[in-house]
Parts: C-alpha cells; structure tokens; sequence
C-alpha cells in the first residue's frame, strides 16, 4: 500500500518538473525569437558576427542576472555569443563569492607581503 502511494508521489512529482520544464523552455523561445529581431546578430562582448546555422550559437544573456526581467523593449538583454555568456555568468559568481568573503575594510583586505622590500640591499651586496 505504501509502495503504491510513493509511486502516485512519484509521477506526480514527474509531472510537475516535466511541466515546468516545457514553460521555462516556452518562455525562453519567446525572449529569444523577441531579442534576434530586436538586435543585429553580433555578440555584444567579442564582436564576432553570426548567420544561417551559427545563430544557434547567440544566446540572450540578461543584464541583471533575472530571468524573469524580459522587458519587450529588450532593454534587460544583450546578444553574447556561448564563449562570452558563459565567461560572464563565470564572472558574475566569482563576484559573488568574493563578496561573501570580503574583510570588513579595505586596509584589513590589503596584503602587507613586500616581496621587493630588500632588493635594494641585495643588489648592493652584490656589486
């Protein structure tokens, strides 16, 4: 009986990511159909150009990381080629993890490690 019910769980559970999965993948096709009409087909970052099959290869990256944020003016999209939106999002983690782990001031954040500090000295000692 048990058995049973963690099944009917199961396929629900299926069914709702299914789902969810279909309306992100829709809602994704309608910003991006909307964005290659609105801006020429360059990446924004590299400059590389793109036509015919290699459109594929232009994705709509948003400017303030929300995909939710789609505008039809576009103003929250950019066209960035695989390579340059990967590159940003990467960037935009790193961001966010430094943040996190920042000191409180900015003198604290500073090295105080001189590697050169007695290059002088030794230069001498060896004239």
């Amino acid at each position: 009986m048990e058995t049973k019910k963690k099944r009917l769980d199961h396929d629900r559970l299926e069914r709702i990511v299914a789902e969810a999965r279909r309306n992100k993948q829709q809602r994704e096709q309608g910003y991006r159909e909307q964005a290659l009409k609105i801006y020429p087909w360059i990446c924004a970052r590299c400059g590389r150009e793109f036509e015919g099959k290699k459109v594929r290869e232009l994705t709509v990256h948003h400017k303030d990381h929300n995909h939710d944020n789609n505008p039809a003016d576009g103003s929250n999209w950019e066209l960035l080629c695989l390579y340059c939106h990967d590159n940003e999002h990467s960037r935009y983690l790193d961001q966010e993890y430094y943040e996190e782990g920042s000191a409180d001031s900015e003198e604290e954040a500073a090295s105080t490690y001189r590697p050169f500090a007695d290059l002088e000295d030794l230069l001498k000692d060896n004239e």
